[in-house]
C-alpha cells in the first residue's frame, strides 16, 4: 500500500506546473527596456508597447491556470531610475484542487528613483481551491510604487459560489530596508460564509486592494483626496493614508464590477492601464 501511495504521489507531483519569472529592467538612455530575463516551465514575459518609453511587460501563463501542488515564482526588479508596468494577459484561475496547496511568490525590487506598477488582471478562486500566495516588495528610499491585486470568488456570470476553499495570502513591503507595511489575509473552510459577514466582505464576491508607495507624503494626501473625490462607485471603496503609504480597498458584487471600480480609481490617479485591461 504504501509503495502504491508513493507512486501515486510522484505521478501527482510529476504533472504539477512550475513556472519562474526573473526580470530586470534597466534605464537606457530615456527609455527602460529589459537588460535580462530568464524564464522556466510555463510562465512567460512579452513586451508589447517597444514604441514607449515605459517598459510594459506582460506575463503569461501557458498551463492555463492554477491547480493544486503548482509552484510559481515571478522576480522583478527595476533598476535605478526605470519605469515599469507589469501585469498578465487574463485573468488567472485557481482551480479546485484535491488537497495539495498551490503556491505563488511574488518578488518585486525598486531601486533609486525607479517606478513600478503591478497591475495584474484579477485572480479567480474556483470552489475548493487552494492557494498561498506571497508577495515580497523591496523600495528604495526614493522608489514609487503602485500595486493592485483583486480577487473574485466564482465567476457570477456562470453561476459559480465558492463555498470552500483556502486563500492565504501574505503582503511585505519594505522601504530601504524598513518593514513599512505588513498584512495576511487568511479565509480558510467556508469561504462564503466569510466573506457574508458585515466586517469581512458584507455578501460581497469580489474584493481589491490598491498599495500606492511613492517618496512624497503630499502625493498621498492629493490620492486621498482624488479618490474620495472620483465615485460614484458601483461597490464599495474606501482609502486612507498613513506612513508613506496609501491604501484602498474595493468590494463589488462580481468581477466586472470590481474592475469598473478600479479602473476609475486608476484613471484618476493617472496610472497607465495596461492596454489589456480596456480590451
Amino acid at each position: 500500500m504504501h509503495m502504491v501511495a508513493d507512486e501515486l504521489a510522484k505521478t501527482f507531483a510529476a504533472n504539477r506546473a512550475v513556472g519562474q519569472i526573473s526580470l530586470r529592467a534597466a534605464k537606457i538612455g530615456e527609455r527602460t527596456r529589459c537588460r535580462e530575463l530568464h524564464e522556466r516551465g510555463s510562465l512567460r514575459v512579452r513586451f508589447p508597447n517597444a514604441s514607449t518609453d515605459d517598459l510594459e511587460a506582460v506575463l503569461i501563463n501557458t498551463a492555463g491556470g492554477i491547480a493544486g501542488g503548482d509552484r510559481f515564482a515571478v522576480e522583478i526588479m527595476a533598476e535605478a531610475g526605470a519605469a515599469v508596468v507589469a501585469g498578465t494577459a487574463a485573468a488567472e484561475k485557481v482551480y479546485r484542487s484535491s488537497g495539495s496547496p498551490a503556491s505563488l511568490s511574488i518578488r518585486l525590487d525598486v531601486g533609486s528613483g525607479a517606478r513600478l506598477a503591478w497591475l495584474p488582471q484579477e485572480t479567480i478562486l474556483f470552489d475548493n481551491g487552494i492557494i498561498d500566495r506571497r508577495i515580497d516588495i523591496d523600495l528604495a528610499a526614493d522608489a514609487s510604487l503602485v500595486l493592485v491585486e483583486g480577487l473574485v470568488f466564482g465567476r457570477s456570470a456562470m453561476g459559480e459560489t465558492v463555498m470552500n476553499g483556502t486563500l492565504i495570502d501574505r503582503w511585505r513591503v519594505r522601504r530601504n530596508g524598513r518593514l513599512v507595511f505588513a498584512e495576511t489575509t487568511r479565509l480558510k473552510g467556508p469561504i462564503a460564509s466569510r466573506l457574508s459577514e458585515p466586517a469581512v466582505a458584507g455578501g460581497c464576491a469580489a474584493i481589491a486592494t490598491l498599495l500606492i508607495a511613492p517618496d512624497n507624503e503630499k502625493y498621498n494626501e492629493r490620492c486621498v483626496e482624488v479618490v474620495r473625490a472620483c465615485g460614484p462607485f458601483r461597490g464599495e471603496a474606501a482609502i486612507s493614508a498613513w506612513n508613506g503609504l496609501a491604501v484602498a480597498r474595493l468590494c463589488a458584487r462580481d468581477g466586472a464590477t470590481l474592475r469598473h471600480d478600479l479602473t476609475t480609481i486608476l484613471a484618476a490617479l493617472n496610472v497607465p492601464l495596461p492596454r489589456l485591461w480596456l480590451q
